[in-house]
């Protein structure tokens, strides 16, 4: 069995090769959100169609975190938002590359919340730290499991549903801006026209080792959940992903015709 996972062109390539692969179930995507919510939007040419891949399974996902450097005044979402309005030009974001989920996050933030917000797009999380831990960018939008993790900014609010059991002490950002969520998250995904008894099947045996209690303790160590979904489930969540992310990205001007 081959895993087919998305570095390059933002997962095309890697979409691409699952697409033309037989469906028996020897070749399997590694999909994340992206590939689904911004792919189709910025590749208007694709050879193919995100919403034929046969739905697996649901790996897991990791909600996004707003932080900001120490230095900054600040130790609440709502005092962010006003500290934002109140500078001329507003605060800048560090939030990932341009049409990531931080960065698709950020935009979904200021557009519910009005905070005058600009996103400064970083090739790396090390990089985007080192300018958060000196200040010289004054907010973090982050997935938990990364750098928001290591203590060294203050983690203002967390876009999960509701707070975490491993964070009980930070706010959920819905208890700002109700409803408000954001996650990265991954799923495996087969090639068009793969069998339903076959899918059932990896769902089945992906199922079972996600229950394990060795892969749930490693995926709490890295703030990350998983769902324990039925192929049919994980199709409703991605089309439910795609109509919460897709009027930000074109709110972003992402799309291009390919």
């Amino acid at each position: 069995m081959a895993f087919v996972t998305e570095p390059g062109a933002g997962g095309l390539i890697a979409a691409k090769t699952v697409a033309e692969a037989a469906p028996d179930g020897h070749t399997l995507f590694m999909a994340l959100a992206s590939a689904f919510v911004v792919l189709p939007e910025t590749h208007k040419g694709l050879p193919f169609d995100v919403h034929q891949f046969t739905p697996i399974g649901f790996v897991g996902e990791v909600p996004m975190g707003i932080a900001v450097s120490r230095d900054l005044p600040v130790n609440s979402l709502q005092e962010l938002i006003a500290l934002s309005k109140q500078t001329p030009g507003g605060l800048n974001v560090a939030a990932a590359f341009r049409g990531s989920l931080p960065d698709l996050t950020t935009e979904l933030f200021r557009a519910r919340s009005g905070a005058a917000l600009t996103a400064i797009h970083y090739p790396s999380s090390a990089q985007a730290m080192t300018d958060i831990m000196s200040g010289r960018v004054p907010v973090l939008i982050e997935g938990l499991g990364g750098p928001l993790g290591t203590g060294q900014v203050k983690l203002l609010a967390i876009a999960a549903p509701e707070r975490l059991r491993s964070h009980p002490d930070v706010p959920a950002i819905a208890e700002t801006l109700a409803g408000f969520a954001a996650s990265g998250w991954y799923v495996l995904v087969a090639p068009p026209h793969t069998p339903s008894a076959l899918a059932m099947k990896i769902n089945s045996d992906l199922r079972a080792v996600l229950a394990d209690p060795e892969v749930a303790e490693r995926f709490a160590e890295l703030n990350t959940t998983t769902r324990d979904y039925s192929p049919e489930q994980l199709a409703e969540f991605i089309r439910s992903e795609q109509r919460l992310w897709t009027p930000v990205v074109q709110r972003l001007k992402l799309s291009r015709d390919r």
